[in-house]
């Protein structure tokens, strides 16, 4: 069975550098605005949670980033292959987030989301997330900037 007829079977672990041309490859498919090698590099020297699902054969399907400390967490990207969004992986991945953040004794997390990104604002609200602030013009656009809605949950 190919790796895109089996979305829901695989593991998390944590992301390597080795998996970073897979994952700036799945990351510039997704968003107009990708992050870079050198922000991904980052966030793993620096020791943010960082972690890729991938199937039993190695296909990275989806992956995320957080931060965590001083009993907070911040979701700072969550990221599903473009051609497997739509089958529940977003939602694998941030439930695998907020376990990685309770086990951090993180007491509320928090992450922002465009408010033209409807299936991802649906998705946090599903989980819980409610909206706590505004932060203007946080993301570039093609018109310019926009906004971010900062979302929050409690654990």
């Amino acid at each position: 069975m190919s790796a895109l007829r089996e979305p829901c079977i695989g593991r998390f672990r944590r992301m390597l550098y080795a998996d970073l041309k897979e994952v700036l490859s799945i990351e510039r498919r997704a968003y107009e605005f990708a992050w870079t090698e050198g922000i991904f590099r980052d966030c793993i020297r620096v020791g943010y949670h960082c972690r890729v699902l991938e199937t039993p054969h190695g296909f990275i399907q989806a992956y995320g980033v957080m931060s965590a400390a001083v009993g907070e967490a911040h979701i700072l990207n969550l990221c599903v292959r473009p051609e497997l969004q739509g089958r529940g992986l977003s939602r694998r991945l941030l439930e695998h987030l907020l376990e990685q953040a309770r086990s951090l004794q993180a007491r509320t997390v928090f992450l922002e989301v465009r408010p033209s990104n409807h299936r991802a604002a649906r998705l946090y609200a599903a989980a819980g997330f409610c909206e706590v602030g505004i932060r203007r013009d946080y993301y570039p656009s093609a018109k310019g900037r926009e906004d971010a809605l900062v979302l929050a949950r409690e654990l």
